[in-house]
């Protein structure tokens, strides 16, 4: 007798098994033609899923997600979300697996972690597993930091999108989301993050990791605003999270149990450096350089206004030109940074919510007024007529300058990292740009005497060369000072981000460390307390003068390069508890 099976396919079998109609027996009578010809007439089990699933208006899975997903789309004052049950969670990391093929993830690159809490004592330890992804927060950091607006949050859904078309790899996002969700994808140039399988929920099917999850850990829920906003306020997330109100996390994870007090990720306790972002490093001192640079000059001349224009006309010629090179190169470094720098143009798009897009606009027409006030201080000796544009390009030059500064410090500031509160950035970043301003300025004055020998360069030389080198003497100690501060963070018993910044820098950074305040102390206290000495003397342009000069901006510079270095590579990355890296 011929048994016909339940349809059988790729999701049919898993699905919903049609029971077969029965088959006629074959009569009394009947020949073997007969009964041929009639098996024929009878559809096979590849056609009856065929003609099942042709026409369904539901993927071929609904069956076991259905109840994965909200019974209605979002409403008015609604949106999806995440909602992880960590009971159900077992580590298993399906998840992870499903969104790297749906996604075509490369090796290395996950767009959703597994992590571990644990706690408890010896005698009962509590271990507990914790799947996590971009939580598509009512107020993403990433979307407002963005300089080319190359995030957007959908108004029906809520889903936090990233547009990767629009994206020129600033990084920036990786900065400032506190959830480690953006990855840099450096062979793209770009940065790609979770969407939750938007197009799925369109076509109402589940995310790939709700769909692969065997214990059904990860839902998909509508949530309504007011209660996020709720649940931020009293701080109910994950033990050891970054702090809800930044930006209103979505994801829901529910648990009956109680978790005790002492529960924190499996890592809480690892510390490793962060990545120095080079380039960064770079543009953010040289700018600061050459701000400083500017606004010594400017402030050197009101000190000393006996001295004769002349000098102070040589002088200036000689240090705008400086300070506008480092400027102008620092500038071409940060663009080192992006990853698509071909559209670097796009960077001022968002200019009413990105620090970094205003930080860029302040630089731009920083380099633009340093240069008409160089060309203006350089040609106003054949052309006298330009001195009278000089002064209100050096207020130009300094409005522009400082505002850059400022914005460069808020671009840190508003990560609301620990080791870059706004006080830590901001005399950071105010006493970098004074020291290397006037390091800068001492060159000038040296260049100025060597330039003009006469006894117009030496007074120039003389009577201001002490007060800058005093000045380098009070600012270096200050820096090194306020730096070492931080040191005294590993008596705390708590693993805060600043002692977790304090061990990077006396464990894995420790001769990064020592070398920055080496040459700091080099730069800025020895060589100026050397050329004090030699300013005592009749000769002032002295060999020994001259090399000290060399010294001092080259180790001062080489120290600041290396305290920003140590900003980034010790700056401990805030992320979701229990992400193991």
């Amino acid at each position: 007798m011929t048994q016909v099976m339940p349809p059988f396919g790729s999701a049919g079998w898993l699905l919903a098994p049609q029971e077969a109609p029965p088959v006629e027996q074959p009569k009394d009578g009947d020949g073997l033609l007969d009964q041929l010809l009639r098996e024929q007439q009878d559809l096979s089990a590849v056609e009856r899923f065929a003609g099942l699933h042709e026409h369904a208006d539901t993927p071929a899975q609904a069956k076991w997600y259905r109840s994965l997903l909200p019974a209605a789309p979002p409403g008015p004052g609604q949106q999806y979300a995440f909602e992880v049950d960590l009971d159900r969670c077992s580590g298993c990391k399906s998840c992870v697996a499903a969104c790297h093929s749906m996604n075509g993830l490369d090796e290395g690159e996950a767009w959703r972690d597994v992590g571990l809490l644990t706690g408890g004592t010896s005698g009962l330890p509590v271990l507990q597993h914790v799947t996590t992804a971009c939580h598509h927060c009512l107020e993403p950091a990433c979307m407002i930091a963005c300089p080319v607006n190359a995030y957007e949050k959908d108004p029906l859904t809520g889903i936090v999108k990233h547009l990767d078309d629009q994206c020129f790899g600033c990084q920036y996002c990786t900065l400032a989301c506190p959830y480690d969700v953006p990855k840099y994808h450096a062979a793209k140039g770009i940065v790609r993050k979770c969407d939750m399988c938007s197009s799925r929920l369109a076509a109402g099917e589940a995310p790939a990791c709700v769909q692969s999850c065997p214990h059904e850990a990860i839902r998909i829920r509508v949530v309504d605003v007011r209660q996020v906003e709720e649940d931020a306020e009293a701080a109910v997330f994950l033990p050891a999270a970054p702090d809800p109100q930044f930006t209103l996390p979505t994801t829901t994870f529910r648990t009956s149990r109680v978790f005790p007090r002492n529960m924190l990720p499996a890592d809480y306790f690892d510390v490793a450096p962060q990545h120095p972002h080079l380039p960064l490093v770079v543009m953010l001192v040289l700018t600061q350089l050459s701000v400083g640079a500017f606004l010594a000059g400017f402030a050197l001349r009101a000190l000393e206004p006996h001295l004769p224009m002349s000098a102070w006309d040589s002088f200036h010629a000689v240090h705008a030109g400086g300070a506008l090179f480092f400027g102008l190169l620092a500038l071409a470094a940060s663009t080192f940074h992006l990853g698509r720098p071909q559209y670097a143009f796009r960077a001022v798009l968002g200019i009413r919510h990105s620090w970094l897009s205003r930080e860029i606009v302040c630089f731009g027409l920083f380099a633009v007024a340093a240069g008409l006030y160089a060309t203006a201080v350089t040609a106003s000796s054949r052309w006298p007529a330009l001195r009278g544009l000089a002064e209100p390009l050096a207020w130009a030059v300094a409005i522009s300058g400082l505002a850059g500064v400022f914005c460069s410090g808020m671009l840190y500031v508003f990560t609301r990292r620990e080791t870059w509160s706004a006080a830590a950035v901001g005399v950071r970043f105010a006493l970098t740009t004074l020291l290397l301003g006037v390091a800068a300025c001492w060159l000038s004055l040296l260049l100025t005497a060597c330039r003009n020998p006469d006894a117009s360069g030496a007074d120039l030389l003389r009577h201001v060369g002490p007060l800058g080198a005093r000045l380098i003497m009070t600012l270096t100690a200050a820096k090194l000072i306020w730096d070492g501060l931080i040191f005294r963070h590993l008596l705390s018993r708590r693993m805060t981000g600043m002692r977790r910044s304090a061990l990077l820098m006396t464990r894995e950074l420790s001769n990064v460390t020592l070398a920055r305040f080496a040459a700091g102390a080099w730069g800025g206290l020895f060589m100026p307390a050397l050329l004090l000495h030699q300013l005592s003397d009749a000769e002032p342009l002295s060999l020994v003068a001259i090399w000290c000069v060399a010294i001092l901006v080259a180790a001062c510079l080489i120290g600041e390069l290396l305290e920003r270095y140590l900003f980034f590579a010790a700056a401990t990355n805030p992320r979701m508890p229990g992400a193991v890296r």
